[in-house]
């Protein structure tokens, strides 16, 4: 084994619990430790690059940061022993654990130490300290197994309520009264007051536990705000443990003192059910979007270029459905795909925390065809079982870092990460605007407003990205689930018909009513239309509307929505570089937290035309860098408006639901009622993007409520094709009628 004189002046670190070590696969491409010759991994900064014949990721990495020596991991998966005949019956339910199997079981590893500064010859790994620092390298938890445990682990933690729970006097529940809930006969989901032992049932959930709310039912009624899911108790005095006050599962420090209460003993528990958790997870593994046609034949696989497939980590497939959506799109591929490289080695920042980076890998991975490759399911040749596709943990936990929901391991809604991807892009390119993709979104709206007292009118124009169209509802005569179909210009029409608002007119001065409309000024390259499709049942559990929508045409004409601008005939409200601000309004919007100088552009930039118009504003222009200046700090502690938060409770939502509602969507009402519509259970949504005439097409999408699963379906290369999660199929029909989201293409 050679000897290397760079062994001692190269800087070798041992790992600490902070550290962040990538083992597993290359930062700037999807090479991992299992494919030949693995993955080398930088003793200096844990850095880990690939050495392929086809690249030279880690050689990259030495050049632009003078560190020598690296670790080369090469793994191997081990030959299953043989399953005895006779096994052992399967464990009690103890509970969720969220790391598998031990890798030491599954795979063999081989070890070698290289110098990149010798030409990336290996070198003797038992010269000084070496072999401890590599073997602090393979026995720490990776960057990416530390990021999935930080977000599948929520932070669960007590609450006042929890805390300091008032109980009624002491009593022992008999075992019939734990048989089954007060109210109906459910056996099973079954949630007990720890306040008075009253035992209801919880609200349906996937997977058949069902539920009639009368555990919620029973909060409403008497306030009691505490509640332990029966079946999850463990001896360690741990179970499912719901604040209906707090709106969000919490911890409960004495447990055991508030279940003795009623003559439960913690340590003779044995957990019986699965948890929110398990359920959560357990929905979105096993979630299988159909592969089969109407006849019986199984889709027809597709492998190459474009056609990769992304790994579901538990809860992303929101994430997956809206990167193959936005990739499909000429603008992303040019902007992160060709120059990948050039920017790589301009990059200051290590490449798992630069955005560009991840995102040219995103496209590399995705676009290249090295990862869409068939994998065997059995010892045939012809035995094919789809694709493994590529892992988006890393870009999950760049994208998701510092915020309170993308974090998380929970399911989200593909609307609110569209619109979060397209802001967090338009921060990064802002210094280089020519080269922002998410240009192709954006196009300039016309409202019109018109006072009804005096007809005066005024004309403001807002740069959007994103449009919500209402899908008007009407059940089938005779049917309770069926809707009748609706044309995609009904829905257009209502988003830009008149409606009608409560108005202060500066002309007339004093409160009156106006009309407003939305017009388009400019349309984009690729028109982002979201689709309203949320009701909400007499449980206050929130459902999709399934409602058909039709399209008439492949190539849909927008010219009757064209903003014409001010009539001769029409005479302009007052208007000045510093026009009088509705007070009223002001205040509104400054009970939501939004900084004086924000929302006072925002109310000046839609005319004073109410705080609805302004929030929408607001939404669109969050992401401006001169939104808050001249003035340092923006932040406030002041919670959601009294009126809003009525607005929503007038709907069904306790106050707590819609406090929280509001604090998620900065304030925005109709946000709002979205959100809690996709947060109580998970609700299925889909995307369709549409491109007639276009080499290539998107859609994300679902089909139930309780599944919360997104797919995407892409028209490129003169088909429609079916992504869903890591498999990519030949879409033999495509639902364009349950879309969730549209996306036009001109």
């Amino acid at each position: 084994m050679a000897s290397c004189s760079h062994f001692s002046s190269a800087n070798l670190k041992i790992p600490t619990d902070s550290s962040r070590i990538h083992k597993e696969e290359c930062t700037l491409c999807f090479d991992s430790q299992d494919l030949p010759p693995g993955i080398d991994v930088c003793l200096t900064c844990f850095n880990a690059g690939c050495n392929s014949s086809e690249r030279h990721h880690a050689e990259t990495h030495y050049q632009k940061t003078n560190h020598p020596l690296v670790l080369n991991v090469y793994r191997m998966l081990k030959d299953k022993p043989k399953r005895a005949v006779e096994t052992e019956p399967p464990q009690k339910i103890s509970k969720l654990a969220i790391v598998p199997e031990s890798d030491k079981d599954k795979y063999e590893y081989v070890t070698r130490a290289k110098c990149y500064a010798c030409g990336g010859m290996e070198v003797d790994k038992t010269v000084g300290n070496l072999p401890f620092v590599i073997d602090s390298v393979m026995t720490s938890l990776s960057a990416l197994k530390k990021s999935e445990a930080e977000a599948w682990e929520k932070e669960i933690t007590a609450c006042d309520h929890t805390r300091n729970l008032k109980q009624d006097p002491p009593k022992t529940l008999e075992s019939k009264v734990l048989a089954h809930c007060k109210e109906c006969d459910l056996k099973e989901n079954l949630w007990l007051c720890l306040t008075c032992g009253s035992l209801g049932c919880g609200r349906q959930q996937y997977g058949g536990s069902g539920g009639n709310g009368h555990g919620l039912a029973h909060f409403d009624k008497t306030k009691h705000p505490i509640s332990c899911k029966l079946g999850t108790i463990t001896p360690e005095g741990t179970a499912d443990i719901y604040c209906y006050l707090c709106n969000d599962s919490k911890l409960d420090p004495y447990l055991g003192n508030h279940l003795g209460n009623f003559g439960i003993n913690v340590e003779s528990q044995l957990k019986t059910e699965k948890s929110i958790t398990e359920l959560e997870l357990e929905r979105n593994l096993e979630f299988d979007f159909t592969m089969i046609t109407e006849d019986g034949k199984e889709l027809e696989p597709l492998f190459g270029p474009g056609y990769t497939g992304i790994k579901n980590l538990g809860n992303s497939c929101y994430m997956a459905s809206v990167l193959q959506a936005v990739f499909s799109l000429d603008a992303f591929q040019q902007r992160y795909y060709p120059t990948a490289m050039e920017h790589h080695l301009q990059c200051p920042q290590e490449p798992a925390n630069c955005l560009q980076c991840q995102l040219s890998k995103l496209a590399d991975g995705l676009l290249g065809g090295r990862y869409s490759q068939p994998v065997q399911a059995g010892e045939a040749e012809n035995d094919k079982r789809g694709q493994d596709g590529i892992s988006p943990a890393m870009f999950k936990a760049l994208i998701g870092k510092d915020h309170d929901e993308f974090s998380t391991m929970r399911q989200q809604d593909a609307h609110d990460f569209l619109q979060y991807l397209i802001t967090i892009i338009e921060r990064k390119e802002h210094n280089n605007p020519e080269n922002d993709p998410t240009n192709i979104f954006k196009f300039t709206a016309q409202q019109r407003l018109q006072c009804l007292e005096c007809k005066r009118v005024r004309y403001t124009e807002n740069s959007e990205s994103i449009i919500s169209i209402p899908v008007p509802a009407h059940k089938i005569e005779g049917s309770e689930e069926k809707y009748e179909p609706i044309t995609f210009e009904k829905c257009i029409e209502s988003f830009t018909g008149d409606s009608m608002i409560e108005y202060f007119c500066p002309a007339c001065n004093k409160e009156t009513h106006a009309t407003t409309n939305k017009r388009f000024v400019t349309f984009p390259e690729v028109f982002v239309i979201h689709t309203k499709r949320f009701d909400e049942t007499e449980n206050w559990v929130p459902r999709k509307i399934n409602v058909p929508i039709l399209f008439e045409q492949d190539i849909l004409n927008f010219d009757k929505y064209i903003a014409h601008g001010k009539q001769e005939n029409e005479e302009l409200l007052p208007d000045s570089s510093a026009p009088a601000i509705d007070e009223k309004v002001l205040n509104q919007l400054f009970e939501m937290g939004i900084s004086e100088i924000g929302y006072k552009k925002a109310l000046i930039a839609t005319g004073n035309n109410g705080t609805e118009s302004a929030m929408n504003w607001l939404m669109d222009h969050m992401g401006d860098p001169d939104i808050d200046k001249p003035i340092a700090s923006s932040s406030s502690t002041l919670g959601p408006s009294e009126a809003d938060v009525s607005q929503l409770m007038d709907m069904g939502f306790t106050k707590t639901r819609a406090q929280k509602a509001l604090r998620e969507t900065n304030n925005d009402v109709e946000r709002a009622v979205e959100w809690l519509f996709s947060h109580s259970e998970e609700d299925s949504n889909e995307v369709i993007s549409l491109q007639p005439g276009h080499d290539s097409n998107s859609t994300i999408g679902g089909t139930s409520l309780h599944c919360g699963h997104y797919v995407a379906h892409v028209y490129k290369d003169q088909q429609w094709v079916l992504y869903n999660d890591n498999k990519v199929v030949k879409a033999c029909q495509v639902p364009l009628g349950e879309a969730y989201i549209y996306i036009l293409c001109r």
